[in-house]
């Protein structure tokens, strides 16, 4: 996979969902399906805009023991997603067993990345809630090389972080960063923010772009903007 710009279908339901897909009559973009939209729904939205022709990031962010993640993700493996993700927070075993459940009979599985620290996360809120004192530079680096070394693809992060990610885990390991927004935008309630060109100079390997385009007067003309910006 390339880069390419990934569409939070941050949506209530199914109607709103394909409504919002319906516009897009050319190039199909790849869809991120959320908790909001699949606890709404089920696994059958899944199928829906799988059979549309779109690539899908499930993004459920599994935590728990590793047994309960692993045959959780042997059920997500038989959706054929493109892409899974789990807290990083979880530990190497964790990761290490949501690989096997993923793993399906013919060695194939979707890309499986790893949350580091959420884009809405600070430094003082990481401090003061979660009592970690380390740099939260320090920490999402930490939280990249256990994913690497457990086997996974790549990490979720801030575009901030991108560029070290890759150089302490290598090129091929894959950035998807949340937290984009146009120059002209409002940040919402994210905390470390970049535009799409700038995510694009920093070495991001997909971006994750929510409102900026699904709340925008025109959503094709924002999707076609972001992927000017950030793929060229």
């Amino acid at each position: 996979m390339g880069k390419d710009v990934i569409v939070a279908c941050d949506f209530a339901g199914k109607e709103q969902t394909l409504e919002f897909l319906s516009l897009f009559t050319d190039r199909k973009p790849f869809v991120k399906i959320g908790m909001e939209l699949f606890y709404a729904e089920g696994p059958e939205i899944v199928r829906e805009i799988k059979k549309r022709g779109h690539k899908i990031f499930l993004d459920l962010k599994l935590h728990d023991i590793p047994n309960t993640v692993k045959k959780s993700m042997a059920v997500l493996s038989r959706l054929d997603v493109d892409i899974c993700n789990l807290h990083a927070a979880g530990t190497v075993r964790m990761m290490e067993a949501a690989l096997e459940g993923l793993t399906r009979e013919d060695g194939t599985r979707p890309l499986l990345i790893a949350v580091t620290q959420l884009t809405s996360t600070d430094q003082e809120s990481m401090e003061n809630d979660l009592l970690i004192h380390e740099p939260i530079d320090k920490v999402v680096m930490h939280y990249a090389l256990n994913a690497r070394n457990a086997g996974l693809d790549g990490v979720v992060c801030s575009p901030l972080e991108a560029e070290k990610v890759h150089s302490i885990c290598g090129r091929d390991f894959l950035t998807v960063t949340p937290g984009v927004r146009f120059a002209d935008g409002d940040i919402g309630d994210q905390k470390r923010v970049m535009t799409p060109a700038a995510a694009k100079e920093i070495g991001s390997d997909y971006i994750v772009v929510g409102r900026p385009i699904t709340a925008a007067d025109d959503p094709v003309a924002a999707y076609k903007r972001c992927c000017d910006e950030f793929i060229g």
